[in-house]
């Protein structure tokens, strides 16, 4: 029996009645689709995870790969090579590619309402199979050299990585020291030591291409410090014939020199990459001949984090079905108010008044972040039709940029906390056992709030770039909107106005952070510089209540939804889920939003006690 319940009703109500996707479909890059055969493809899709991909998810973590310190090598379990071939036969990793590189013209939204069910069945499948999409990278930033191999990650299938971290350097990405020296051939030899690198080495591929981030040596307009000094390169792990992609039997000088041992997500392979050593070069190109490294790799990482962010959710989806599942038939206790009575009959657990709120707060929380996801996504549309018609969309590209920081960061956290405090809590004690699938569950989603960006990375990314370097147009846009609805006379009127506080308090708190930024700028006469700080201690908290605010919105959209339909006449299983829906709307607003006042308060009332507190004391 499966592990991986997906939730296909909540996909398609959020695509097709709440966020209206079918505008999209049926014409311009969409024109062989509507809303029926979206609605096919997604069943088709979690049909595979449920019943090919999600089988070897415990198999990989009971037995990871192996690691060969000798060969420097790894050789992946059976289970998951069948899995992973599986899903590459399937193709439906196309639908991240566009059409002119063999993929399948599908908006976002669709995409990642797909993309939900391989990542919550397996998620490392997942990232092993990103060879083709980093193809996409390569093809939009490349030269025509350069497009070849991205036909060949492509057509071959190859794998691929995003190599950034140093052993030293960790998260400040400019102070790595990683070169790059240029050789008479127009190649580049790579000297180097990496960390944490996903999918660094494996055999599930007959080549794996890496994209380094390291500094030129000796190239004028290339070096320097900090980021701008940056370049990326393509360096395959066997080299390969350009024109056919066929491997030479030439080994490249770049070896996994330590596979990590991890809490979770065990079956993904996390390297130690060494390049140029043993006196073999690690030989690659410059991507596209231009010494712009941070910014296509950000290219790779803004899809990378709203991976993650898809990722946290889909797993704390299918933790909420499977708690739900096990609450259904967990006979223990009588009902409480025969508590007293040893007669009296003994009940299933949903028939306790805890378990009841841990099942609705796990489920208000996966709903309204599956609606963040598709939500964000629905932005992306935008984004996706402007460059099809060869334009641009300034605004929708703003705001999917405010939007990442709170997928990623905001989502993983809630789902983080949410799947170790109340989905595996309804289990009691059979959920801290390998015999549901909850503890691995916990423990395969904390990686989430870590890579491709901290928690706090995300606070900072969001206040610093997304909210200050933008004057603060696409968070307005966005509070302009969650303020007109608020204000809008509809169902749960009591719950609007918990919105309509909840989005002053989130304000305030912005503005105030703001306040203290500005009084921290040296040119400013009476400037404290360390007033910064002040900013630096709220960064995170910003960050959790605008996701708060965000989610509380989309849910009071859903029920207005919700309520139209039931006042339609919805019976039946669509009559629960409407009813449900309702329910965590309200439940979401009662007992989530009033806690941003107090979160305002907080911020207002910092100091910098902590930052003047001497190291000892901790």
């Amino acid at each position: 029996m499966s592990h991986y319940k997906s939730n296909l009703r909540d996909a398609s109500f959020n695509l097709f009645e709440l966020l209206g996707r079918e505008a999209v479909l049926g014409h311009g890059p969409a024109a062989d689709l509507d809303r029926e055969t979206a609605e096919a493809m997604l069943a088709e899709v979690v049909a595979l995870a449920t019943t090919k991909l999600a089988g070897s998810f415990a198999e990989g973590d009971r037995n990871p790969p192996r690691y060969d310190p000798v060969a420097r090598t790894v050789t992946m379990p059976e289970p998951v090579k069948l899995a992973f071939k599986t899903w590459m036969d399937s193709d439906w990793w196309r639908v991240e590619l566009p059409a002119e590189l063999g993929g399948v013209d599908c908006p976002p939204s669709l995409r990642w309402a797909i993309l939900e069910q391989v990542l919550g069945a397996n998620p490392a499948l997942y990232m092993y199979a990103a060879g083709p999409k980093f193809g996409q990278v390569i093809w939009a930033n490349g030269t025509e050299r350069d497009r070849q191999v991205a036909r060949h990650l492509v057509e071959r299938q190859w794998g691929a990585t995003m190599i950034l971290t140093e052993p030293d350097a960790g998260s400040d990405v400019g102070a790595g020291r990683t070169r790059a020296l240029p050789q008479p051939d127009g190649t580049w030899h790579i000297e180097g030591v990496k960390r944490f690198i996903t999918s660094g080495e494996h055999d599930l591929t007959e080549n794996i291409l890496h994209l380094v981030l390291a500094r030129p040596v000796g190239v004028e307009g290339a070096g320097g410090p900090g980021t701008k000094g940056l370049s990326l390169f393509m360096v395959p792990k066997h080299h390969f014939d350009l024109e056919t992609g066929e491997l030479t039997g030439e080994r490249n000088g770049v070896w996994a020199t330590n596979v990590e041992k991890k809490m979770g997500i065990k079956v993904s392979t996390t390297c130690e990459m060494t390049f140029g050593a043993d006196g073999t070069p690690a030989r690659g190109w410059l991507l596209g001949e231009v010494h712009d490294g941070i910014a296509q790799m950000f290219q790779v990482i803004e899809h990378a984090r709203m991976m993650v962010g898809t990722k946290a959710i889909a797993t704390l989806s299918t933790g909420y079905l499977n708690a739900l599942e096990y609450a259904r038939t967990r006979v223990q206790g009588a009902d409480l108010t025969r508590a007293g009575d040893r007669t009296a009959p003994r009940v299933t657990i949903t028939h306790h008044p805890d378990v009841r709120r841990s099942l609705m707060t796990q489920k208000m929380w996966a709903e309204a972040l599956r609606s963040l996801v598709l939500f964000t996504a629905s932005i992306q549309d935008d984004v996706w039709l402007a460059a099809s018609r060869g334009g641009r969309d300034p605004m929708a590209e703003r705001v999917n940029d405010l939007l990442l920081p709170l997928v990623k960061g905001y989502g993983s956290e809630r789902s983080w906390v949410v799947l170790g405090t109340e989905s595996l809590q309804t289990l009691g004690g059979s959920g801290f056992l390998s015999d549901y699938p909850l503890e691995q569950y916990v423990r395969d989603a904390k990686i989430d709030t870590l890579y491709e960006g901290t928690t706090a990375i995300q606070g900072q990314d969001l206040f610093f770039r997304k909210i200050v370097r933008d004057d603060g147009a696409a968070l307005g846009w966005l509070s302009a909107r969650i303020g007109a609805f608020a204000e809008t006379a509809g169902p749960l009127p009591e719950e609007r106005a918990m919105l309509q506080r909840a989005l002053g308090d989130a304000g305030t708190m912005v503005g105030l952070l703001v306040q203290h930024l500005r009084s921290a700028d040296p040119r400013v006469e009476g400037s404290d510089v360390r007033n910064v700080y002040k900013v630096g201690l709220n960064t995170t908290r910003v960050l959790m209540a605008l996701g708060d605010v965000v989610c509380a919105w989309l849910l009071l959209r859903s029920a207005e939804v919700a309520t139209r339909r039931l006042e339609e006449g919805a019976s039946g299983e669509d009559a629960d889920f409407y009813t449900g829906k309702v329910a965590a709307a309200r439940h979401f607003a009662q007992t989530v939003l009033p806690h941003l006042t107090a979160e305002r308060k907080i911020a207002e009332s910092t100091t910098l006690d902590l930052m003047d507190l001497p190291e000892s004391a901790f």
